[in-house]
């Protein structure tokens, strides 16, 4: 048994502090399950089997299950169980891979996948004492992004700051400033025109009671010379700036999956088969680098190789590790996230697996392509990658 994607949208991308501080992440999230639901608007609710969300932080007003208080707040039956899965920034394609499962094992008909964040709203948190009312002070620590409350047994090296991790892979491939920030000028181009011809229409649904109807972060002023002259952020001398790299977000994303025979029930026609799936583990401080292995691991289960992909949609968290992968897997650039990136578009942590998901799916049509690749990497190490067949030129 097959699992296919039958629908996706997302929320535009909201910067830190800015168009959608205000709404809260499970609100984010129910706003997101609202949307892709009305793109089936023959699917009883009740016939959900599952929400599976992905969601990086948890600690706040995620409640620490923000897949099921999303699926309440959306107002599903209180019988749809709900779940949330945190594998960091690849919390959301992580939690379509599950769903896909779910259905290929006959355990699911019916799943809705995606996830979401507030990086804006992500609280500070204190350490508990080991004993109550200590004598000295304690620091508040920021769970916006990154390493917090460090175990002391990880080695030093793992734990670096994801900015020098990326400077570290900047020198092993020998990347320059200028690639990282042509690549980032290109993100924030090829966005701006696909709002303007129209491809986010239908696929972007605003969040209720704010007036962000776009991406918030792109910039189309944002040439390779304006780029330039740009501090470096993590090293003095450093390759990696503010803007080769992606920004701070708010946002969620949905995807409702099913099997072939789902079609009925859902009331509409899959637009991709979920044709394989890789997952890549090695040194935290070389994450950027993960979804080379994962992808590949992904076609190979596939049972295609990479001269047979049309497309590619890889989260840009930085344009050096973009460059790295892409330089990697031997294909042309082109191919490489047609649309604009999480650069200019922004990488809301939970939700952006569930944002290249959608955004390929919808690629792979405009473009008649028959296979493609969604990818992610992960902090800590990891990256993750999904094949997409097109069900409009499928064999």
């Amino acid at each position: 048994m097959s699992a296919f994607v039958y629908a996706a949208t997302r929320t535009p991308f909201g910067r830190f502090n800015g168009a959608l501080a205000a709404v809260r992440p499970d609100d984010l999230a129910a706003s997101a399950i609202t949307a892709v639901l009305a793109q089936a608007p023959k699917l009883e609710p009740a016939a959900i089997d599952e929400v599976v969300l992905g969601n990086a932080n948890g600690a706040g007003e995620e409640n620490r299950n923000v897949g099921r208080m999303a699926a309440l707040l959306a107002g599903l039956p209180v019988t749809v169980p709900g779940s949330t899965v945190n594998r960091l920034c690849g919390s959301s394609l992580d939690a379509a891979m599950i769903g896909s499962r779910a259905i290929e094992t006959g355990d699911a008909e019916v799943v809705l996948v995606g996830g979401a964040e507030s990086m804006t709203r992500a609280p500070w948190v204190l350490p508990k004492p080991a004993k109550g009312f200590p004598a000295g002070d304690l620091t508040a620590v920021s769970t916006t992004l990154g390493w917090r409350l460090v175990n002391p047994k990880m080695p030093t090296e793992w734990t670096v700051s994801l900015g020098e991790c990326n400077e570290q892979l900047a020198e092993r491939f020998g990347i320059s400033r200028e690639r990282q920030d042509e690549f980032a000028a290109r993100s924030h181009r090829l966005a701006y025109e696909a709002w303007e011809a129209g491809f986010y229409d239908g696929l972007v649904t605003p969040v209720a009671g704010t007036d962000l109807a776009r991406d918030e972060g792109i910039r189309p002023t944002s040439t390779v010379e304006v780029l330039a002259g740009l501090k470096p952020a993590f090293r003095d001398g450093g390759s990696i700036t503010a803007g080769n790299a992606s920004p701070l977000n708010d946002g969620a994303s949905a995807l409702l999956l099913g099997s072939e025979r789902a079609a009925d029930v859902i009331g509409s026609d899959p637009v991709a088969r979920i044709a394989g799936r890789g997952a890549m583990a090695l040194e935290p401080q070389m994450f950027g680098y993960a979804p080379v292995e994962a992808a590949n691991r992904a076609l190979a289960r596939a049972g295609i190789g990479w001269d047979q992909v049309g497309a590619v949609e890889l989260n840009e968290a930085f344009a050096v590790q973009s460059i790295a992968c892409v330089d990697a897997w031997k294909i042309d650039p082109e191919i490489v996230n047609v649309k604009g990136g999480a650069i200019a578009i922004g990488h809301p942590l939970g939700a952006s697996g569930g944002r290249v998901l959608g955004t390929l799916a919808k690629v792979l049509r405009e473009r008649k392509e028959r296979y493609g690749v969604a990818a992610i990497c992960i902090g800590v190490g990891q990256g993750l990658a999904v094949v997409l067949e097109n069900t409009e030129v499928g064999g």
